[in-house]
């Protein structure tokens, strides 16, 4: 029982913590990413369609990313779609392939995404407590209940305690990861 209630909390920590990776690949850093276009919808003959469904995404470069839509009558919509996105970037099309110059950011604007970043890592760790509050409840309950015995329970609240540091510490080692790149110039 103690295994499953720590296995369970486990499952819910490596949750938070891909969600938190998740995140911070949308985070616009001085390099182009494809993730960067993840949450574009483009209207696709009356369908919003994500934008890789409708456009092959590449980076040939370290600053632009290319779109080359499938069909042809498709480039008018996608740049509808990236100029009413927040991303701030401005499409450029020849005809056949739109290109998405990022302009370097400043040291400012570097800042105010990592203070971002920082934000979204104390969240995750929020989270990260809750699920570790459960997770001690959940053992709790099973000592009320006479499932298991005190000693167990001090046990198994030290092995959570144990797996939460463990977590804390993958959270802060993400977004130290993240704030280097956003830093680099």
């Amino acid at each position: 029982m103690i295994k499953d209630v720590i296995a369970d909390m486990n499952v819910h920590m490596d949750k938070t913590i891909d969600s938190l990776r998740k995140d911070y690949q949308k985070v616009r850093t001085g390099r182009a990413s494809t993730a960067l276009l993840d949450e574009i919808k483009v209207d696709s003959y009356g369908t919003p369609s994500p934008l890789n469904q409708v456009a092959s995404l590449a980076v040939p470069e370290a600053r632009t990313i290319t779109i080359s839509p499938w069909d042809n009558k498709m480039i008018g919509p996608i740049e509808k779609a990236i100029m009413n996105s927040n991303l701030g970037l401005t499409p450029a099309n020849d005809g056949k392939v739109i290109r998405l110059i990022l302009p370097p950011l400043t040291e400012e604007r570097r800042k105010d995404i990592v203070k971002q970043l920082k934000r979204d890592a104390e969240e995750a760790k929020v989270a990260l407590r809750n699920i570790r509050r459960d997770a001690i409840d959940k053992l709790k309950k099973l000592e009320k209940d006479k499932q298991i015995s005190e000693d167990e329970l001090k046990r198994a609240e030290k092995d959570v305690q144990d797996s939460t540091n463990k977590y804390v510490a993958k959270c802060d080692e993400v977004l130290a990861h993240k704030e280097k790149e956003v830093m680099e110039v």
